[in-house]
């Protein structure tokens, strides 16, 4: 077998109906790095999300016809990569060369970058569950520590340890057949990300989770000890700089045209959630060792505001100039909030979820946005969104519209407080919810009987409410 070089262009994907173009935020390889079949080659930028193109085919990466931060509209060429295609004759030799000294740089940047230590390519994940590979256990020796495919093989080679029973093969998800591989791979913008923890499996202690109490359950924010940023920064004496990145300009520009485009209005009410305190102090243990997730607040909130939104459809719209769109799909955008920046990702059809299916959502995209690993169909269709302030110890906010929908609901932190009942004081679980609206679309009127419909269905759990 003989071998015949060919130069292949790889453009620009289009990883959702709706994208026209996408950011190049970071070149995984430079040319003369050898590239495997659904390596990730890029990083690009587009809607918060960073999504990883891989590679359709091995070869020796060539030209970049687009630059860190340049944005690219779908189809345009990105980069150029050198293949070579077996013909008649004598085997082709090993690569060598450029994609050889390729190799080594990377092996000698992974001894000491291990930034993408644990970011893994549908391959790697596809390769790894296959053989029962634990990927803590491999050495990467790609960019930043990243582990590939050859990496794995030498591993099993080696007689590598596969993962004992009951235990997922390889974090993260599961890889994505060749044909969507282009939509695989999704992470969070300039986040390490951490080996994702183990559920607990249903019964698997009989025992009270101690961590429960040890944390603050109000929402998504603080179920793990915060991040601290790690940011690159220049400047003299009496200053510094941090370089914008694409994640932080896209939300530079989303929340300029939230308030540039839409009038906000703001109104906040009182909750008393004595009730619903109790409730859940009387199920999360019970539901910890039933599910392997804690239930927090949001949850219970989360069906209130559903529920609410039946009965007023309007808070589920957009303005379109000449027409009010209101959608039949009640699909709520949770604020997530990362060390570096705020996430959106939704929560599809939750009109149709009890209170333990919302509570399992929440936790699986609170996961997927610490560990980086949100798809662009995660972030998709919102039409309304709610944020958990009070998991940071907030009583009261004004929050910025999620451009283009009609309004945002924060739950503020949960604080006891004397109060007076048919004249008498008493001490119960207080908390306060803000609204901010369009006020195109919505007056005082109908957000009020909103916001008084929600403080219902939030004031009426009861010990008898059920979960499922």
């Amino acid at each position: 077998m003989s071998s015949t070089k060919q130069s292949i262009e790889v453009v620009m994907p289009q990883l959702a109906e709706s994208l026209v173009s996408a950011t190049i935020g970071k070149w995984l390889k430079k040319p003369g790095d050898a590239v495997e079949q659904y390596e990730p080659i890029c990083e690009v930028i587009t809607d918060k999300v960073n999504a990883e193109i891989p590679s359709t085919f091995d070869g020796v990466m060539g030209e970049l016809r687009a630059e860190e931060g340049e944005t690219v509209n779908v189809g345009d060429v990105i980069c150029v990569i050198h293949t070579e295609t077996q013909t008649a004759g004598h085997a082709a030799p090993a690569p060598t060369g450029a994609g050889t000294v390729g190799q080594d740089a990377s092996a000698q940047a992974a001894s000491q970058d291990q930034s993408q230590r644990f970011r893994y390519s549908p391959a790697v994940q596809s390769l790894a569950a296959e053989h029962g590979i634990n990927l803590q256990q491999v050495t990467g020796t790609g960019l930043g520590g990243r582990i590939t495919r050859k990496d794995v093989l030498a591993f099993i080679d080696r007689g590598g340890s596969v993962v004992p029973a009951g235990q997922p093969a390889a974090p993260g998800r599961q890889a994505d057949q060749a044909a969507s591989a282009v939509q695989a791979g999704t992470h969070a913008a300039a986040a390490s990300v951490a080996p994702a923890p183990a559920q607990v499996p249903a019964a698997a202690s009989e025992q009270p989770n101690p961590s429960l109490d040890q944390v603050r359950h109000s929402g998504l924010h603080l179920m793990e000890t915060p991040k601290i940023p790690t940011v690159e920064v220049e400047g003299g004496k009496s200053e510094y700089f941090i370089d914008v990145t694409p994640v932080r300009n896209t939300i530079a520009t989303r929340m300029r045209q939230s308030v540039s485009e839409i009038p906000h209005g703001w109104m906040m009410i009182e909750v008393d959630v004595t009730n619903l305190v109790h409730l859940r102090n009387k199920l999360k243990d019970e539901f910890y060792r039933n599910e392997g997730i804690n239930l927090t607040y949001l949850a219970f909130l989360l069906k209130a505001v559903v529920n609410a939104i039946k009965d007023y459809p309007i808070m589920n719209s957009i303005w379109a100039v000449d027409k009010i769109i209101v959608k039949r799909d009640i699909n709520i955008s949770l604020a997530v909030g990362t060390e570096d920046s705020v996430m959106t990702p939704v929560i599809k059809k939750a009109d149709q979820k009890n209170i333990a299916g919302l509570a399992r959502e929440v936790e699986e995209l609170a996961r997927k946005t610490r560990e980086g690993k949100l798809k662009l169909d995660d972030m998709q269709g919102g039409t309304f969104t709610v944020n958990n302030t009070g998991s940071f110890g907030s009583i009261l906010s004004q929050p910025i519209i999620n451009y283009p929908q009609a309004a945002i609901l924060t739950f503020e932190s949960i604080v006891k407080k004397p109060v007076v009942i048919d004249d008498m004081i008493a001490v119960r679980s207080m908390a306060n919810m803000c609204l901010s609206l369009d006020h195109r679309i919505l007056d005082g009127v109908i957000c009020g009987r909103f916001m008084q419909r929600v403080k219902d269905n939030l004031e009426s759990y009861s010990p008898d409410t059920k979960l499922y």
